[in-house]
């Protein structure tokens, strides 16, 4: 008894600790600036106004945030279908020297490297392309973020299948393509769709990419906002926390409404 008591006791703690910054976001979104630079700070504000939202909106927010579901949408697909057949083909075919490891290992080392470092050729290249100030040029350099972590991670769920329902379909007739699409998608299914927030998150945070590629106010993704309302001689802390929350909860709504696919996608068993 008294160790179910002190288990739901840490546990409290825990989801206060975890849900603190959350609720001290809402409580200052809803102050007046007068009240968000006292130096003795309120738990709760005296007076609730939502001018710290208005004023986010009429900055132009709305298009800031369009830019940024669309990106990170279209880049986590884009990583998600290409990383699936290259997971695919990595756990089930075994290229000569080694090949498999060696790329594995590669596309690794892409994923840990600086951000910075990837950032100045890409810059080149985009520049020559006409890549840059534009959705799509934002879309392709995020697949060095989302598309080796995705390739990793659907590359354990591939390997974790038995072969068995492979054979048995190649000898029912099936085509490599119809196996890959029919059996191997739908049995990974929750991997992919676990791995698809993961990769979201990753997308939908992304700062230096953002900042670099991208001038034109209007395709400006919300990172690269929410960090202009950090001045050098002022910080506006109720808008801030506005804007900050606007852009939390779109990622907070999704990873809930997927979280019985999320827990079951490193949970994966066949029956």
């Amino acid at each position: 008894m008294k160790r179910g008591v002190a288990m739901w006791a840490a546990l409290a703690v825990l989801v206060a600790i975890v849900l603190a910054p959350i609720y001290w976001m809402v409580v200052t979104s809803l102050k007046t600036p007068r009240e968000v630079i006292r130096p003795q700070p309120t738990l709760w504000p005296e007076i609730i106004t939502v001018q710290n939202y208005i004023a986010a909106i009429q900055d132009g927010i709305g298009i800031n945030f369009y830019n940024s579901v669309f990106v990170a949408v279209i880049a986590v697909t884009l990583s998600i279908v290409v990383a699936f057949f290259a997971a695919y083909a990595l756990a089930r075919h075994r290229f000569p020297l080694r090949v498999n490891g060696v790329f594995l290992m590669w596309i690794l080392a892409v994923r840990i490297l600086p951000p910075i470092v990837v950032a100045v050729p890409l810059y080149t290249v985009f520049n020559e392309l006409g890549l840059m100030n534009s959705r799509i040029g934002l879309v392709i350099a995020y697949q060095v973020y989302t598309l080796p972590y995705s390739v990793w991670i659907i590359f354990g769920f591939v390997r974790s299948l038995p072969l068995e329902f492979e054979e048995q379909a190649f000898i029912d007739g099936a085509n490599r393509l119809r196996v890959v699409t029919s059996i191997v998608a739908p049995l990974i299914r929750s991997g992919v769709v676990a791995t698809s927030i993961f990769a979201l998150v990753l997308a939908w945070n992304e700062f230096l990419f953002a900042l670099v590629f991208v001038r034109r106010p209007r395709l400006l993704t919300l990172p690269v906002v929410i960090s202009r309302y950090i001045g050098e001689y002022a910080t506006l802390w109720g808008q801030l926390m506005a804007i900050g929350l606007l852009a939390t909860v779109p990622i907070l709504l999704f990873s809930g409404y997927f979280y019985r696919r999320l827990t079951s996608g490193f949970s994966l068993s066949l029956k």
